[in-house]
């Protein structure tokens, strides 16, 4: 599922170095960069929306906590039950409209991420719209071109599945197994 508003291309980046990133963008024209890391879900939908220019660039991942009890239950640091509830949540707030998926994420340094944290990046959240989750170096200097370029150069391809299809089905998406079938 893309986002369903009227606005631009929505891009969203995460990883460490998220806020120097965005540092990058400013002052293109046709960029609207936002940081809303740690916003609350509806008021960071509502930045989003509100932006007219035909690129949102921002931090907020709508995933971020559906992520965080995945990475925790294949670390065996928490419960299914914990899974199915931040699943439960953010399907509710995509249909109420407060949460809105990017169309890509851009995710800095995934290489250098914790093991499970890499799978879910290029895994179990990739597996589901492969073109749409891309890599990038993170920025060494505020100068630095890496996300600039990358942002010209999106590769088109179809937009994500409606979440309601593939959130659900998080716990049979195994580190170092996720897309393969026996």
């Amino acid at each position: 599922m893309g986002h369903s508003l009227s606005t631009g291309t929505v891009v969203a980046i995460v990883g460490e170095g998220s806020e120097d990133a965005l540092a990058t963008l400013d002052g293109i024209r046709g960029v609207e960069v936002l940081s809303l890391q740690g916003s609350e879900p509806t008021l960071a939908t509502r930045r989003i929306a509100a932006a007219g220019t035909p690129w949102i660039v921002h931090d907020a991942d709508p995933l971020e906590h559906v992520a965080a009890a995945w990475v925790e239950l294949f670390e065996e640091r928490s419960t299914l039950g914990a899974l199915e509830v931040e699943v439960e949540t953010v399907l509710a707030r995509f249909e109420a409209g407060s949460a809105l998926m990017p169309d890509y994420y851009i995710v800095l340094e995934p290489q250098d991420a914790p093991d499970t944290w890499r799978h879910w990046w290029c895994g179990a959240l990739g597996h589901h719209a492969p073109r749409r989750v891309l890599a990038s170096p993170a920025p060494t200097t505020a100068q630095d071109a890496a996300i600039r370029h990358l942002l010209g150069k999106l590769p088109s391809s179809r937009a994500w599945p409606d979440p309601a299809s593939w959130l659900p089905h998080l716990p049979f998406e195994i580190p170092d197994r996720v897309g393969l079938r026996d």
